[in-house]
């Protein structure tokens, strides 16, 4: 897997996750206390995330961060 294909897979897994919590990108910014537009910049994969704000957005979908990375 390179790097593009790792920003897609968690762009994707992302997306899908808060949709299928029916979180919105607000919710999940909030609950992970980073801002909103990183949100949608991470699905939109046009922002590449530090471990520490991987870490808060897995915490706010209540994933393990491995599990943001899965195909």
């Amino acid at each position: 897997m390179n790097n593009i294909d790792c920003k897609k897979i968690f762009a994707d897994n992302v997306r899908l996750l808060r949709a299928k919590r029916r979180f919105s990108q607000e919710a999940v910014a909030e609950h992970a206390n980073i801002a909103q537009n990183q949100i949608s910049e991470i699905e939109n994969e046009k922002a590449n995330p530090n471990l520490e704000t991987i870490i808060k957005i897995a915490d706010a979908l209540n994933v393990k961060v491995k599990d943001l990375f899965e195909e």
